[in-house]
């Protein structure tokens, strides 16, 4: 891998991760289009511990709150009914699909999942459903309650395939519960940390041995690209929380139909090749 490109993924990464618009996706097409090559799964999995960290920081009191009330829950059943315990248990909950699914198909989300045809496809799909959640939903409610838990974990599991997007897939579920756009993406932010810690963590070896699939970067530019992906990301989540309490999520939608069909027609013509 080049520095140009480990500069450049550092920065998709960051500005896409906590956009509805899926920063698998746009990893391995910025990759594909611009470098000739795919980064891999393991790459866009360990520098995504760059934005996961973002979200510690940002919301490091309210992680401590759920941690406190988590531990004194365990202990004192009057602490239980406190709402931080509730949503402690509901971000691990809500974790357990992706993990158990990214263990058992983690060759396959490695290799035939990152067909390009598939990300456009995922890219359309979900962008119609997002768009329809967006519209239709009710928009009601603030606080959180198990289904939900349940329904944006079983939705963030489906972003293992590139190009629907962990919280494109989060907040859609969100929006369709009845949950408010702000109070739907702080919980896709808190339930992303678990998952994709996990998955980065998990990844590393990968990366450190230059075994993995894709192709090879640096740890030097592994380092860089996480420190840009951190920096980056720490500021979009600032903006989306601003942006998505005025706004619909209508400006994300047009833009995946728009890059998924303008990928579908890229790999018609033969100028990008789905592999």
């Amino acid at each position: 891998m080049s520095w140009l490109q480990a500069l450049v993924l550092g920065l998709v990464q960051g500005l896409t991760e906590f956009l509805p618009i899926s920063s698998s996706a746009h990893l391995r097409i910025t990759s594909t289009l611009f470098f000739n090559n795919d980064a891999g799964a393991s790459f866009t999995a360990v520098i995504q511990l760059g934005t996961e960290v973002a979200v510690l920081i940002y919301f490091a009191k309210d992680i401590g709150r759920f941690i406190s009330a988590w531990f004194r829950g365990l202990f004192n059943a009057e602490a239980r009914k406190e709402k931080d315990y509730k949503l402690a248990w509901y971000v691990i909950i809500g974790s357990v699909p992706i993990s158990v699914l990214g263990y058992l198909l983690k060759d396959e989300i490695r290799t035939s999942a990152r067909n390009l045809w598939i990300t456009a496809t995922m890219l359309v799909v979900f962008g119609l459903l997002l768009g329809l959640a967006d519209q239709l939903a009710k928009h009601q409610r603030d606080e959180l309650r198990m289904k939900d838990a349940i329904g944006m974990g079983l939705a963030q599991a489906l972003a293992l395939i590139p190009g629907v997007s962990r919280s494109g897939g989060t907040l859609t579920a969100g929006l369709f519960l009845g949950l408010t756009r702000e109070a739907a993406a702080r919980y896709s932010f808190l339930l992303a940390i678990p998952a994709v810690f996990g998955a980065g963590l998990f990844s590393i070896p990968d990366v450190l041995e230059r075994t993995g699939e894709g192709v090879q970067a640096s740890i030097p530019q592994m380092i860089v690209a996480t420190l840009i992906s951190f920096v980056v990301g720490y500021a979009t989540i600032a903006w989306l929380l601003k942006y998505v309490s005025k706004h619909s999520y209508s400006a994300f939608v047009w833009y995946r139909l728009m890059l998924g069909l303008v990928l579908m027609g890229l790999l018609s013509m033969g100028l990008l090749q789905p592999i």
